[in-house]
C-alpha cells in the first residue's frame, strides 16, 4: 500500500475505509486509496468548480437558444439538457474519484458493495430519486417542456434535475417533484414531447337546447381562434345528463404554453355567439 500523506493523520477528516466497511462487516481493500496530496485536492476542487460553471452556462445557453429558434425546435433543444447535465456530472465524478482511489477490478467490486449498503441506509430516498431520474432519461415519462400531472400537481416541466423535476403550475407556482414518485404514482403527460396539447372546454345547456346550433357555434369558435392548430382534429362531444346536455369542445392550441389563454379565448368567442343566439341553461336541482 502506498504511504498516506502525513496531512491525513493530522486532520480530523482522515480518509480511512474502516467506517464504511463496518456496515457490511468486511474491510475494504488496503490498496483502495491512492496517495493524497494538496495538489490533487486543488485539482479536484478545480474540476468541481469547472463542472458547476459548465452546468450553469449550459442551462442558460440551452434555454436562451430554445427561445430564439423556430417553435418546432424549441422542445427538442430543451429536452437535450438532462442528457448533457448527466454527462457532465458523471464525467466529473469519475475524474475526481480517480484522483484519490485506485480502480482495480477487485477494488471496484468491494467499493460498490460497501457504498451500496451505506447509501441504502443513509440516503435511501435520495438514491431512489437519482436512480428513477436516470431511468426516466431513457423511458421519458416526462421531458422539459411537457405538461404533466404527477402527485396531484399539474404544470409545465421547466427543470430536470438529478433528484427531481420542477413544474410551473397555472398559478405560476414552482413545484419540485422527486423522481421516485415514478415508482408509486401515475404520470399523466398531456403533450408527450409535442408542441400541441389537447384542450377540453365544457359547456352546459338545458333539455330544450338546439344541439346542432350549439355544435356549430363551438366549431366556429375553434376554427376562428388565432391559437388553434388547424392541422389537428377539432371535435364536439355531446352527452346527456339528468338536467340537460353537456357539450365538450376538444381542440389543440398551436403552442401548449398557450393552454389557458386559448381556453379563455374559446369561452369568450362562444359567449359572444350565444349572446346573438341565446340557448337555455340547465336548471340544477337544489340539494337539501
Amino acid at each position: 500500500m502506498k504511504a498516506i500523506h502525513p496531512f491525513l493523520r493530522l486532520t480530523p477528516f482522515r480518509l480511512t475505509p474502516f467506517p464504511l466497511a463496518q456496515l457490511n462487516g468486511n474491510r475494504l481493500p488496503d490498496d483502495l486509496l491512492d496517495e493524497f496530496n494538496i495538489q490533487k485536492l486543488l485539482v479536484a476542487l478545480l474540476a468541481i468548480g469547472v463542472a458547476a460553471g459548465l452546468l450553469a452556462g449550459l442551462e442558460w445557453l440551452i434555454n436562451w437558444s430554445a427561445e430564439r429558434t423556430p417553435r418546432r425546435f424549441r422542445l427538442i433543444i430543451k429536452q437535450s439538457l438532462p442528457f448533457w447535465k448527466a454527462l457532465i456530472l458523471f464525467s466529473t465524478g469519475g475524474y475526481v474519484l480517480n484522483l484519490f482511489l485506485i480502480f482495480s477490478p477487485n477494488n471496484i467490486f468491494a467499493l460498490t458493495g460497501t457504498v451500496a449498503v451505506a447509501l441504502g441506509f443513509a440516503f435511501k430516498d435520495y438514491v431512489s430519486s437519482v436512480i428513477a431520474g436516470i431511468l426516466a432519461l431513457f423511458e421519458t415519462p416526462y421531458r422539459v417542456g411537457d405538461r404533466v400531472n404527477i402527485g396531484g400537481h399539474y404544470g409545465e416541466v421547466t427543470h430536470y434535475g438529478l433528484r427531481g423535476i420542477k413544474l410551473r403550475t397555472p398559478n405560476d407556482d414552482t413545484v419540485t417533484v422527486p423522481h421516485n414518485l415514478l415508482w408509486t404514482e401515475a404520470v399523466v403527460n398531456t403533450n408527450d414531447g409535442a408542441l400541441e396539447a389537447q384542450v377540453s372546454v365544457d359547456f352546459f345547456f338545458g333539455h330544450t337546447v338546439n344541439a346542432e346550433a350549439v355544435r356549430r357555434i363551438l366549431m366556429h369558435a375553434a376554427y376562428t381562434s388565432p391559437y388553434t392548430q388547424l392541422n389537428l382534429p377539432i371535435a364536439v362531444v355531446i352527452t346527456t345528463k339528468l338536467w340537460g346536455f353537456a357539450f365538450k369542445l376538444r381542440c389543440y392550441p398551436i403552442d401548449a404554453r398557450d393552454e389557458f389563454t386559448y381556453r379563455t379565448d374559446l369561452i369568450l368567442r362562444v359567449k359572444a355567439a350565444l349572446d346573438q343566439d341565446p340557448q337555455p341553461y340547465p336548471h340544477l336541482l337544489s340539494q337539501r
